[in-house]
């Protein structure tokens, strides 16, 4: 991918100017999950990379990044930051490219794959993201779980199959049945695809907690792994755990048509019911 530095705007944030190579490393380090990639990407060194990173740190006073495995991640700090500019951007620029908007997994899949298209992403909740298409500034909406759609009367498009495994703290009780599951704490995510799985744990009468309420996938599986006996239900094409629940959580990534006067959006979908279907794949999803 190529960036070029014209037209990109910088932000004020209490004072201090923030420009746009910044946003582009948050931007490209989302995607890639690592920072010598990341730096390839941007036709810098890796020292550069970091550089920037650690300059911004240091002047926000808040942790961007988050080392995972042999990768490296946006904190739930450095995702808000890069939402904000996404907002931002997506709001004030009138471009031709496809603006997009939606859950954390959905929006993330687009994100990974390398699409022939000109697209900003713009990665939220399925419900924040519903409030700025209503708004009329993104093209697509993407969802991480049909039940909004449902609710509205609202046609869309499925563009994978996805479902929930159970994610637990290290040393806690192993599952191997859902009366394991009997008692046990959870971390829930908000506006996700979980409802499934708690919907599933009350069909089966089982008394489950909801003990904390985040935002974001990812930040769930740190608080799980972080602690001594929690659990949580996450979206498998992220995520490795126990597929307990798999048949009963198994649902939808879809995409609704926001604007029906950009001819790139229809060549968009039609790109991802076919050959974009190899790359979905790719990415963890089962395929339609």
């Amino acid at each position: 991918m190529k960036f070029e530095s014209e037209g990109l705007i910088s932000l004020n944030i209490n004072g201090e100017i923030y420009d746009y190579k910044l946003y582009q490393s948050l931007e490209s380090l989302a995607r890639t999950r690592s920072q010598r990639k990341s730096a390839k990407e941007l036709n810098i060194s890796h020292t550069v990379f970091n550089r920037r990173i650690l300059k911004a740190e240091d002047k926000l006073g808040i942790k961007l990044t988050q080392k995972a495995g042999n990768g490296t991640l946006l904190t739930q700090e450095g995702r808000e930051l890069l939402d904000e500019y996404r907002k931002y951007t997506i709001q004030i620029e009138k471009t031709s490219n496809i603006n997009i908007a939606g859950g954390h997994i959905s929006s993330g899949l687009l994100e990974s794959i390398h699409l022939p298209f000109n697209t900003n992403v713009y990665s939220s909740s399925d419900k924040d993201a519903f409030e700025l298409a209503k708004r009329g500034v993104v093209d697509i909406l993407t969802l991480d779980d049909p039940l909004l759609a449902y609710e509205l009367n609202i046609d869309f498009t499925p563009i994978a199959y996805d479902y929930l495994v159970l994610i637990s703290s290290p040393n806690s009780k192993e599952v191997n049945s859902i009366n394991d599951l009997e008692g046990l704490e959870f971390v829930n995510v908000e506006g996700s695809a979980q409802r499934l799985a708690w919907n599933s744990l009350e069909h089966y009468d089982i008394d489950y907690n909801l003990k904390y309420t985040v935002n974001s996938q990812f930040d769930a599986f740190k608080m799980v792994k972080n602690s001594k006996n929690l659990h949580s239900f996450l979206n498998a094409s992220y995520f490795k755990g126990n597929e307990i629940l798999k048949f009963d959580t198994r649902h939808v990534i879809s995409i609704i048509k926001v604007n029906e006067d950009k001819p790139e959006v229809d060549r968009f979908i039609e790109y991802l019911l076919n050959d974009g279907q190899k790359l979905i794949e790719k990415q963890g999803f089962t395929l339609i």
